[in-house]
C-alpha cells in the first residue's frame, strides 16, 4: 500500500516537473512574458504592433530566401513605427537601427524634393530661347557676350546671365572644338587610312591598305601585300595623290608600318598628320566601319588562296562600293555621285529595271537600261 502511494506521488511530481520544464522554455517564457507585458498597454498600441507584424509577414510571404523590402514596405513600416512607443519590440526580420536608417533616408529625400526649385515660366519667348540654343550649337567658340551681340543685331535684348543659363543646357564645354566637330567641319579636306588583315587558306596573313575620303565616303586607293613595309606604304600614298590631289589632313593610327619615309612624304606634300590615340578605334571610326563593311559584305564569303586573288576581289568590291552602293552615312547617296542632284522621286518604277550581279552574285546593282550607257 505504501509502495503504491509512493509511485503515485513520484508520477505526479514527474508530471509537474515536465510541465514546469516546458513552461520555462525560452519560446514559452517569451510568449508568457510578452502576454503579461501587453496587459497594461492600450488597444491602439496593440493594433499598431499587429499592423507592423502583418507587414513583415507580407514581406516574408513574398520572398523566397532573403526578405526583400520595396520602397512601399519601408514607408509603411516607418510610418507605423511613429504611432507606437513599442515599435522596436515588434521588429523580427530587421534591426531597429535599419528602420531608423530608413527614416533618415526618407527624411532626406522628402526635403530634397521639397527644396527643389519650382519650374517657372521663362520670362523671354520660346523663340528667343531656341535661337540662343541654335547659336550655341552652331558656334562652339562663341561665349555669352558674343551671342548677346548677335541678338542685339537682330533687335533682341537678353541679359548675359540669361543667355549663359540656356547655353549650359546644350553645351557640355564652354569653349574649344571636340573631335567630332573637327571631323564635321573639315570633312571635305580629310582622308583616313588603315590596315586590315585576311588569312589565306593556309593561315598566312595578307594585308589590305585602304584610304577613304571623309565627306563622300569614297575609297580613294587600296593596296594588297604580304609584306607591308614602310617603303610599300609610302608608295601607296604616292599612288593615291597623283597630279597634286591631296587632302589637308590624314587620319591614321600609330602602326609601325607608317615609318619615317611615310612621315617625310606627308611633310613634303604639306599634309597635316593626325594620329589617333592609342586603343581608340572610334577616333578613326569611318575607316574602321569601311573595313567592317568590306569584311561582312565581301571577304567573309570567299576562300582566299593568294594575294592576287584577294586583289581582284577587293578591286571589284571597291568599284561596287564607289559606283553602285548607296551609303547610309551620306543619306543613301552613292560615293561617286555625292553632291549630284537626285532625280525626281516617286514610288513607281519608270521602266524596266536591269539587275547586274556583282562578286559572282553576292551582291546586285539595279539601274534603268538608259543609265547603264
Amino acid at each position: 500500500m505504501f509502495t503504491a502511494l509512493m509511485n503515485v506521488c513520484k508520477s505526479f511530481l514527474n508530471q509537474v516537473k515536465e510541465k514546469l520544464k516546458n513552461f520555462t522554455k525560452p519560446a514559452t517564457a517569451a510568449l508568457a512574458s510578452g502576454a503579461l507585458s501587453d496587459l497594461p498597454r492600450s488597444k491602439s498600441d496593440l493594433m499598431v504592433e499587429n499592423a507592423i507584424l502583418r507587414q513583415q509577414l507580407i514581406v516574408l510571404n513574398r520572398s523566397v530566401k532573403r526578405p526583400r523590402f520595396t520602397d512601399g514596405d519601408r514607408i509603411r513600416l516607418t510610418f507605423l513605427a511613429r504611432l507606437t512607443d513599442f515599435w522596436h519590440t515588434a521588429l523580427h526580420i530587421i534591426q531597429p537601427e535599419t528602420l531608423l536608417r530608413w527614416h533618415r533616408d526618407l527624411y532626406r529625400r522628402y526635403w530634397a524634393r521639397k527644396s527643389r526649385p519650382k519650374q517657372r515660366k521663362p520670362r523671354i519667348p520660346q523663340a528667343t530661347i531656341n535661337l540662343i540654343k541654335q547659336m550655341t550649337i552652331e558656334n562652339p567658340l562663341w561665349g555669352a557676350k558674343k551671342i548677346q551681340g548677335e541678338l542685339l543685331k537682330l533687335g533682341i535684348l537678353v541679359h548675359k546671365k540669361t543667355i549663359r543659363r540656356y547655353m549650359r543646357q546644350v553645351r557640355k564645354r564652354n569653349s574649344g572644338q571636340n573631335w567630332s566637330t573637327f571631323l564635321r567641319n573639315h570633312a571635305q579636306n580629310i582622308w583616313a587610312c588603315d590596315f586590315t588583315t585576311v588569312n589565306n587558306l593556309f593561315f598566312k596573313p595578307i594585308y589590305i591598305f585602304v584610304i577613304m575620303h571623309h565627306q563622300t565616303r569614297r575609297i580613294i586607293h587600296f593596296g594588297v601585300t604580304t609584306n607591308p613595309t614602310d617603303e610599300w606604304t609610302t608608295q601607296q600614298l604616292r599612288e593615291a595623290t597623283p597630279w597634286g590631289q591631296k587632302p589637308k589632313y590624314l587620319i591614321r593610327d600609330n602602326d609601325k608600318k607608317y615609318g619615317s619615309k611615310f612621315k617625310a612624304l606627308l611633310d613634303a606634300y604639306g599634309i597635316e598628320d593626325k594620329n589617333t590615340p592609342v586603343k581608340a578605334p572610334r577616333a578613326n571610326g569611318l575607316c574602321e566601319r569601311l573595313i567592317g563593311s568590306m569584311k561582312r559584305e565581301c571577304l567573309d564569303h570567299f576562300f582566299i588562296f593568294h594575294q592576287y586573288q584577294l586583289h581582284r576581289i577587293v578591286q571589284e568590291y571597291v568599284t561596287y562600293y564607289n559606283r553602285s552602293r548607296p551609303h547610309q552615312g551620306i543619306e543613301q547617296h552613292i560615293p561617286k555621285r555625292f553632291g549630284e542632284t537626285r532625280p525626281r522621286l516617286s514610288n513607281t518604277p519608270k521602266g524596266k529595271v536591269v539587275s547586274t550581279p556583282i562578286l559572282h552574285g553576292l551582291h546586285h546593282s539595279y539601274a534603268y537600261p538608259s543609265a547603264m550607257h
